[in-house]
């Protein structure tokens, strides 16, 4: 089968600084992968380059056998790539609800099917009582739990996820953590994470 992803000779310079230099890399379907290293080692701006938010500078980005190396993150989310960030990211004018529902009204989804499967998934993350509220109302930790729903509601071929529990303190994140580990084990798809926490590659 061909691999979820494949990335050939990356690069990426911003302003004369090379932030990346000829990574390649193979993530086949089904297949869990960690990258590990400390801040600014240009981790983030790997994933920003696979997700589409930035261009590469010189190499070739392949999603599930077709070169994305020049789509949109639309285009690239559409194949079925989804991405969690650092930062929640979140819609602000949007409620807890209709965050996760974005993404499967993006796939087509109609609203009340889009809206019955997001609250399913917030129930699942023990969200349901914060359905309504937007999110400058939600802890760091709730935050994030929609974040991640919002990601795994899409069912993604490939999930990438940015150092999802680095926002978070210390209590919130041993339980974000044991909750993620038990959502992703029943996820099909590709994962890819990146982190600066070798207890986070371990776990999830």
């Amino acid at each position: 089968p061909l691999p979820a992803l494949s990335l050939t000779d990356l690069s990426k310079e911003f302003g004369g600084l090379r932030a990346l230099d000829g990574v390649s890399l193979a993530v086949g379907s089904g297949e869990r992968r960690a990258i590990i290293g400390p801040n600014g080692a240009g981790k983030t701006t790997l994933f920003s380059l696979i997700s589409g938010e930035t261009r590469p500078t010189d190499g070739r980005i392949v999603l599930f056998g077709r070169d994305v190396t020049r789509f949109s993150p639309h285009r690239r989310a559409a194949l079925g790539l989804a991405r969690t960030y650092q930062i929640t990211n979140l819609f602000p004018r949007l409620t807890a609800l209709d965050n996760v529902a974005f993404g499967l009204r993006s796939r087509g989804l109609d609203k009340a099917r889009a809206r019955a499967r997001a609250r399913a998934w917030l129930e699942r993350f023990k969200l349901g009582d914060f359905a309504s509220v937007k999110p400058r109302t939600l802890s760091g930790g709730q935050a994030q739990r929609v974040a991640l729903a919002r990601a795994l509601a899409t069912d993604p071929r490939l999930l990438l996820l940015d150092e999802p529990l680095a926002a978070l303190d210390a209590s919130t994140r041993v339980q974000v953590r044991t909750e993620l580990r038990r959502h992703l084990t029943t996820f099909a798809g590709a994962r890819l994470l990146i982190t600066h926490d070798p207890v986070d590659a371990v776990v999830l």
